[in-house]
């Protein structure tokens, strides 16, 4: 039996489900319709399962969102195979590319699956069912893409046009559409032919490298060259930043499957959805027999075809005599759209990024390697932030050149290092920590370490850091 290896795609910060998805942290490591998030929910479709043998997972992210992957992977129980760190997006291309080229390193003979980690797909037992086709025509040299039996004529997807009805088996593909518009995409549904791109693809290490040399040379020579210089850090896979950067920004779509003669598509005719917008997200929801779907602490009164999402524990949203609206609520934004409109919600952030709100791409609540933090207040020389710090996690030892701090511990009990003096305080205490002090703050318990934290300073922006020591490599 042939053992597969699944490559993940991790590092993209889509901005269509904006509020809920941001640029510091996408909709991948997001719970949106299930209690798993999207990228958990994907590493655990490549597993095991129905006669299919997998290697550890490969997976390509950035180095904002290493961390993430990993926590992410091991609160569902998967050990982290191989994760790879792009030194900027490259989109598809370079990062398949890169991730195969290890695959062939460990095994001459390996077998690809690579796909996206923000897609919803339903039923994996039938998932692998189209695998084991797929398998079938990857050992005959073939590069396979999984496409999709579209159900309606969606504007949002890529299409494939096949030699043949798309309710067969594998078919050669003639064409790749790009987003088309709705008399076009009635269109195609109404031929028959067509598929949904999904972005999955399948095939052996081997012929991806042919393809890449005949197709995409100049990539392809930058992507070993990034390779062979990478560095291993703290169990991660840095990419080399000077050859990486002078790399296009290509799919794999336009780089390879577009030329490639030996592709082949295997319809998958069961659930699926990129989740590309709030009205996908609505599809895929548990509704009620008025057609409203709502997330906890969210609220509907007369309404219809309806989607309502807090996600705020502490914040409750409530629709009243609405239609075809989505309404998503977080703790610093608040986006109300007709659900006809939920493609242009991309629109809306270039809006914010365009008058300098920071909403745009962050949240008030940022995630780092040893927990997280979230902004409670903030004025003119003062700042306010819960600090939550994960067992046997710390922060930097570092200083700061403009602000002092204050912190009062609410939860655990916390080690806390300033200057020369270390002292252990716990729930109800506080210390100070003076402008210019070299400090650190660590969590030696097993349980959660929750401080407040209040800054006073003439800048209180995050770079305003100096570290000299560093748990987890960073500069």
């Amino acid at each position: 039996m042939t053992t597969i290896t699944p490559i993940l795609l991790a590092g993209g910060s889509g901005t269509r489900l904006w509020p809920s998805s941001r640029k510091s942290y996408p909709k991948q490591f997001m719970q949106l319709t299930a209690n798993e998030t999207l990228f958990q929910q994907s590493a655990k479709r490549v597993l095991g399962y129905d006669g299919l043998k997998f290697n550890p997972h490969i997976i390509v992210t950035n180095s904002h969102f290493r961390f993430i992957v990993r926590e992410q992977l091991q609160d569902v129980g998967i050990n982290p195979g191989k994760i790879i760190i792009e030194p900027e997006p490259k989109n598809t291309a370079p990062a398949i590319i890169a991730a195969t080229i290890f695959a062939h390193k460990d095994k001459n003979d390996a077998v690809i699956i690579a796909t996206p980690t923000d897609h919803v797909i339903n039923d994996t037992k039938k998932f692998h069912q189209v695998i084991k086709t797929g398998l079938k025509e990857v050992e005959n040299g073939k590069l396979v893409t999984f496409g999709i039996s579209p159900s309606y004529p969606e504007t949002g997807y890529g299409y494939i046009k096949l030699k043949k009805s798309s309710s067969q088996g594998p078919s050669k593909v003639l064409k790749f559409i790009e987003k088309p518009d709705l008399m076009l995409a009635q269109r195609m549904i109404n031929e028959g032919n067509y598929l949904w791109n999904s972005g999955i693809f399948m095939f052996r290490a081997k012929d991806m490298i042919s393809a890449f040399e005949l197709y995409a040379k100049d990539i392809i020579s930058k992507v070993v060259k990034s390779v062979d210089k990478s560095l291993e850090d703290l169990s991660f896979t840095k990419l080399d930043r000077g050859y990486w950067s002078n790399l296009k920004e290509i799919s794999i779509d336009y780089a390879i499957m577009e030329k490639a003669k030996n592709l082949v598509a295997i319809p998958y005719l069961s659930g699926w959805s990129d989740l590309g917008n709030w009205d996908s997200v609505w599809q895929e929801s548990k509704q009620d027999d008025n057609g409203v779907a709502l997330s906890q602490n969210a609220h509907a009164i007369d309404c219809k075809n309806t989607l309502l999402r807090s996600d705020t524990n502490s914040q409750e949203i409530v629709g009243l005599g609405l239609q075809d609206i989505v309404a998503i609520s977080m703790a610093d934004a608040v986006l109300v759209a007709n659900k006809n409109k939920s493609q242009d919600v991309k629109k809306v952030v270039e809006y914010l990024k365009s008058k300098n709100i920071s909403q745009s791409e962050m949240f008030t609540k940022d995630y780092r390697p040893w927990g997280s933090f979230e902004i409670l207040s903030k004025g003119s020389g003062f700042k306010v932030k819960r600090i939550s710090v994960k067992p046997g996690a710390a922060l930097s030892l570092q200083s700061h050149k403009h602000r002092s701090e204050h912190w009062v511990v609410v939860e655990g009990s916390a080690v806390i290092t300033i200057d020369e003096s270390v002292k252990v305080i716990g729930a109800g205490q506080s210390t100070y920590v003076p402008l210019g002090s070299i400090h650190r703050l660590e969590n030696h318990e097993n349980e959660l370490l929750t401080i407040i934290e209040v800054q006073i300073g003439d800048y209180l922006g995050e770079d305003d850091i100096i570290r000299y020591e560093d748990i987890y490599s960073r500069k």
